[in-house]
C-alpha cells in the first residue's frame, strides 16, 4: 500500500491509502476514458477472470479488439508471470505513475512485450519482468493511434 496526495490546484482529494486493486482499477478505467475518447466503444470484463481486461469496438461493430492493461503505482518494472505464453490480447497498456497527478500511458503490442521481456531467476524458478527503460521508450509513449 502506498499513500497518495493531491497537491494540484484544482483537485479536492483528501490523502488516500490505495491499496493493488484499487491502482488496478485506477489505471483500468483511465484506459476506458482514454479508449472511449478515441471513439471506442469499451467493456471492461469481469475482474480477475482470465483474459483480456477491455474488449473494444468501432462505432459499425465492424471491429472488434482485446486490450490488456497493467496499473502500476510508480515507474516499476511490469510482471509478466513465469511464461510468455500467457501474453495475450491485440495490445497491451501499461499505465504507470498512478500515485501522482500525471499518470503515464504506454502502448504496446503483445509481440513487443515478448521481445522486451526479461527473464529473472533460474531453472523452474524463471519470472520474466518488463523493464521500466524498455516500455517508456518515445515509440510507446501516448501512443493511443497504434490501436486502430
Amino acid at each position: 500500500m502506498f499513500y497518495i496526495t493531491r497537491n494540484h490546484p484544482h483537485s479536492t482529494f483528501p490523502l488516500r491509502l490505495m491499496n493493488n486493486q484499487i491502482v488496478g482499477n485506477t489505471g483500468l478505467y483511465l484506459t476506458c476514458y482514454e479508449l472511449s475518447r478515441r471513439g471506442w466503444n469499451v467493456m471492461p470484463t469481469a475482474r480477475n477472470a482470465k483474459g483480456v481486461d477491455i474488449v473494444i469496438y468501432n462505432s459499425d461493430a465492424t471491429r472488434y479488439l482485446g486490450v490488456q492493461v497493467k496499473s502500476l503505482s510508480k515507474r516499476n518494472p511490469v510482471p509478466l508471470g513465469n511464461s510468455l505464453d500467457k501474453i495475450m490480447g491485440d495490445f497491451w497498456v501499461i499505465v504507470n505513475n498512478l500515485a501522482s497527478i500525471t499518470p503515464k500511458f504506454y502502448i504496446l503490442k503483445p509481440e513487443e512485450v515478448k521481445k522486451l521481456a526479461h527473464p529473472s531467476g533460474k531453472g523452474e524458478h524463471v519470472s520474466y519482468w518488463l523493464e521500466p527503460p524498455r516500455y517508456t521508450a518515445p515509440k510507446f509513449h501516448n501512443q493511443w493511434e497504434r490501436i486502430k
